[in-house]
């Protein structure tokens, strides 16, 4: 068995559909950047609308183009442009556009088409935005090429720095702020959002009229303690490998840091081995080593299934859930299985 990634289509419409439902009065959009964090972004598309998502979130317009191709009609929101972001196929497809600068919104309007803008405002990420000294004028500017035809204030949206509940509260009161501003500029945004994954599932406050759902909807907690199990959710992905060789007192998988593994060695990491535990003695770029001797042929679990979860090896790592799935190259095979 080469490497592979077993996702798990039905354990993925449970936690959109969890979400959904405990998203109460807000809708929810379900990010699939990043090949939907590694899983699959065209696999998993058509799956989070069937569980209830009423929209798709992706980094970039070559992204939301392709899943309009793939018969998306479902919004499709996209936030992260570059000097060569193709506005005119956006506005084209209608896709809606999160702007984060003056440059952005001028780009997006001097495009073909009428562009759908939701403006960022900066609420303390400072990751990028609309500074809150530049937001008037943004407003004010967003207005009249309103008014000239050009684009649509579709909406007003921000990220959350996920800092703590003080500066959540914080970040929120200026969300709000902003919001104020914006109708004051003679702007009338219908989508208002601020939540990703972690203010979606515990903060109320922030959903407003949409909630970004990325890590949280592939059973994947993006808190410190709990795991996704711990939420209600499960996980998407199993990747397995099978043991290849073995003596003296160690087993090898063909399967290492170049398939994903991180390169972690010793302390807690393991892996499990038809449901028995083997710790990891060394991951090499293309085979790791275990403790202990298995039988030839026998299914590895190494995140998921029997074996630890996406937190364990991030916790191991001193990462994220979010980088062990999205780290997971391309060239391993995708299985889509519903369990």
């Amino acid at each position: 068995m080469s490497t592979t990634a077993h996702i798990d289509l039905s354990a993925f419409e449970h936690n959109v559909s969890r979400i959904v439902a405990d998203a109460s009065s807000a809708q929810t959009w379900i990010a699939i950047k990043s090949n939907a964090y590694g899983h699959g972004m065209l696999e998993l598309a058509d799956n989070a609308i069937k569980a209830g998502a009423t929209g798709l979130a992706v980094l970039d317009v070559s992204a939301a183009l392709r899943l309009r191709a793939h018969g998306i009609t479902a919004t499709l929101f996209a936030w992260l442009h570059g000097r060569h972001t193709d506005f005119a196929a956006a506005n084209a497809a209608g896709i809606d556009l999160g702007v984060s600068s003056f440059a952005e919104l001028e780009a997006v309007a001097t495009a073909p088409g009428v562009g759908r803008v939701h403006l960022k405002i900066d609420t303390g990420l400072h990751r990028n935005g609309f500074a809150a000294d530049d937001w008037g004028h943004a407003c004010t500017r967003a207005r009249a090429l309103e008014q000239a035809g050009s684009i649509t204030v579709v909406g007003v949206w921000s990220h959350l720095a996920d800092a703590g509940d003080a500066a959540d509260a914080a970040a929120i009161g200026r969300f709000v702020d902003a919001l104020e501003i914006a109708t004051g500029a003679g702007l009338k945004p219908l989508v208002r959002h601020l939540a990703a994954s972690s203010a979606a599932l515990r903060n109320p406050s922030a959903r407003f009229d949409v909630v970004r759902v990325g890590i949280a909807a592939y059973g994947i907690s993006p808190f410190d303690d709990t795991n996704g199990e711990g939420l209600g959710l499960k996980p998407v992905l199993t990747l397995q490998s099978e043991i290849a060789d073995g003596g003296s007192g160690e087993s090898i998988i063909n399967s290492g840091w170049n398939d994903g593994i991180p390169q972690v060695s010793g302390g807690h990491a393991w892996v499990s081995v038809a449901g028995s535990r083997a710790h990891i003695s060394e991951v090499h770029p293309q085979h790791t080593v275990l403790d202990g001797v298995f039988p030839v042929g026998a299914t590895v679990d190494i995140v998921g299934g029997s074996g630890p979860r996406a937190e364990d090896w991030a916790s191991w790592a001193n990462t994220i859930g979010d980088e062990i799935v999205t780290g997971i190259p391309a060239h391993v095979r995708r299985v889509f299985v519903r369990n």
